[in-house]
């Protein structure tokens, strides 16, 4: 069997590491893939974003599933393209990317359907937004309706901090095409739970949630980033809030994609915010999430190859059992970048550690330099270190101790991963 992946970061490195584990005889191509994941499978230098060349690859090499990692290919229709051509994909249509690619779509879609969400209104000229701010009180969350990589999204706690962020994005672009509309929402008090759910655009799989840590620095401070950890699993996502979430989130959002004519197929990443009346979305992502992806898959029993390939030839998932998981626990610590998320620097020598039990290192920002193969920083995210281990104090010490040993200059890291459930178990005992 041949499957490639597209996309080449730490998400994509951990869906090959999964996939090989569930089927050691496939054959794998990541394109363009990065140094951690060469000895996995065949790394070939095409972009994501390159669409008819992907096609080209997947069909010349008669790949039987081709996996999407990031949500630009997906805004740009690689879906649509390759079912065009006959060629099993895994992930949404250009059509209901759309829950991630415009949060006005998303917000539009959840309000009509009653989905629970935070309020907002929508904006293109920065003095109609600014006069909207006197409707919501302080903090106050500003976004781009865009993608942004994870990161165009200011929680502000003043009005005069909210209007710096409306002139930043609708005045001088700072999120570039992302930001050309934004959304002001109220800010929602609660703890965010990251939930997937695998889905054939009527059934929908829950796969294990976690908790993801966006602002750069210890304590929840600094500016949001893509993620700079997770772990899995939290006991705030009991077996009774999954069910709700389900129930009053997931199925219903599927519903309203089909009759909205754009139904969803893929996996759908629910950004939840639990609140004291129940979970909320905050956001929809229409891919794995990063670095929750590197969290959770180290600790999946079960296939996750199987539903992939269900949902790309078009099966139904309606006789498909739950995945299993492993009783234990993962920490995922992100190692990133001098000067991300602003202004990153590139060009680094890493130096990473011996192998250790229990730890799993996943390639993000890392490239070869072409004459001495030394390994460099290329990216804001550089590697991910996921640990795992029977409690959850283990595996963040093992991560944290195991990311502390990764080595270049001006590398920034979160000591704290998993610090609300490791306060929680210390006031339980």
């Amino acid at each position: 069997m041949k499957v490639m992946i597209v996309g080449g970061g730490g998400r994509e490195h951990a869906l090959a590491w999964k996939l090989c584990r569930d089927n050691p005889s496939i054959e794998l191509i990541i394109a363009p893939g990065n140094p951690g994941i060469e000895s996995l499978g065949r790394c070939v230098p095409i972009g994501a974003d390159k669409l008819k060349d992907l096609v080209n690859l997947a069909d010349g090499e008669q790949i039987d599933l081709t996996v999407v990692g990031p949500e630009s290919p997906l805004e740009a229709g690689i879906v649509n393209l390759f079912q065009t051509h006959g060629l099993p994909v895994f992930g949404p249509t250009r059509e209901a990317a759309r829950i991630e690619t415009s949060k006005r779509f998303a917000k539009d879609l959840m309000v009509r359907s009653g989905i629970p969400t935070a309020r907002a209104t929508q904006h293109s000229d920065a003095k109609e937004a600014k006069a909207a701010l006197a409707n919501f009180a302080s903090p106050v969350v500003i976004k781009a309706s865009g993608l942004a990589g994870g990161k165009g999204v200011i929680v502000a706690q003043s009005t005069a901090e909210a209007e710096r962020a409306i002139d930043a994005m609708l005045g001088d672009r700072v999120f570039g095409a992302a930001g050309r509309e934004i959304l002001i929402e109220e800010f929602m008090e609660g703890e965010e739970l990251s939930l997937f759910a695998i889905t054939d655009g009527h059934q929908a799989l829950p796969l294990l949630a976690a908790q993801d840590h966006k602002r750069l620095l210890e304590g929840d401070f600094g500016p949001n980033t893509g993620g700079m950890g997770a772990y899995a699993p939290t006991s705030i996502a009991t077996p009774e809030l999954i069910s709700r979430a389900m129930t009053e989130i997931i199925r219903p959002t599927l519903s309203a994609m089909r009759e909205a004519g754009s139904p969803f197929k893929g996996l759908l990443y629910a950004g939840l915010v639990i609140t004291d009346e129940g979970p909320k979305v905050v956001e929809f992502n229409c891919r794995f999430g990063d670095p929750e992806t590197q969290t959770i898959l180290p600790l999946m029993d079960s296939s996750l190859l199987e539903l992939l390939i269900a949902v790309a030839r078009g099966d139904s998932l309606s006789r498909t059992r739950y995945p299993d998981w492993s009783p234990l626990c993962a920490v995922t610590t992100v190692v990133a970048a001098a000067g991300y998320p602003d202004k990153v620097r590139t060009g680094d020598v890493i130096h990473l550690p011996p192998p250790e039990e229990g730890v799993e290192v996943f390639h993000a920002g890392t490239a070869r330099h072409p004459l001495t193969n030394e390994l460099l920083t290329a990216g804001g995210r550089v590697v991910s270190v996921t640990a795992v281990a029977s409690t959850l104090i283990e595996a963040a010490e093992l991560s944290r101790s195991h990311a502390e040993q990764v080595s270049f200059s001006g590398k920034q890291l979160r000591r704290d991963i998993g610090w609300r459930e490791l306060t929680r178990s210390a006031r339980v005992t």
